[in-house]
């Protein structure tokens, strides 16, 4: 008797430790994410007509990397890790390209969460995590069948991680995940006592 294990669910983790100046580049993109947070003032609008707990750029900044010298930098990191990402996935971009098309700051205030969602209209998804203070969120993943287990029963609590309904990832400083864009997630309340700051971005295809 065999167990076949089919239709995965891959999930991208590396990390920006290995960048010859981390400690540097962290810095600087953490004083690049809090500049923005201060002097965007249409981004801290829409947190507050939203209720997002803190700030984000999501909808009111598309122009990061040509904004501040170190985004820039990130995206062509992300953009190398991303068609890394898409020789897994076994894509055929059938002579297209992969492009990082969007990135945007996002800085949770301690109590503060972000409900679940997907990234519509791009192929493959992902944050990097720049201050995790004790205590910060983890990302949630939901499985993606979750809706149609119609009247399975629960899983057991110790079963193992590709068998579960949920599971949470806890980054660091310099954690990179990606997902294809389709993957249901979350941030659950940061329990922190400080912000806990990352950038998210998406990555589309682009046809030749």
């Amino acid at each position: 008797m065999a167990l076949r294990l089919l239709f995965a669910t891959p999930v991208l983790e590396a990390s920006l430790t290995t960048h010859p100046s981390f400690e540097n580049f962290r810095a600087e993109l953490e004083a690049a994410c809090r500049m923005l947070a201060a002097e965007d003032a249409a981004g801290r609008a829409w947190c507050k007509a939203n209720g997002y707990g803190g700030y984000t750029s999501y909808a009111s900044l598309d122009d990061l990397p040509t904004r501040a010298s170190v985004f820039g930098e990130l995206k062509t990191l992300l953009e190398r890790q991303a068609r890394a990402f898409a020789k897994d996935l076994a894509f055929d971009l059938k002579g297209g390209r992969l492009k990082l098309d969007s990135m945007w700051v996002n800085v949770l205030k301690p109590g503060a969460a972000h409900s679940g969602h997907i990234h519509p209209h791009s192929v493959i998804s992902g944050t990097v995590y720049v201050a995790t203070p004790p205590g910060a969120s983890a990302l949630k993943l939901e499985d993606p069948r979750l809706p149609l287990m119609m009247a399975a029963p629960p899983r057991l609590a110790e079963a193992p991680e590709a068998a579960r309904p949920f599971v949470y990832l806890a980054p660091e400083p310099g954690t990179v995940l990606m997902w294809e864009s389709w993957l249901r997630h979350e941030v659950p309340a940061n329990r922190a006592r400080t912000e806990r700051i990352s950038i998210s971005f998406n990555v589309s295809w682009y046809g030749s």
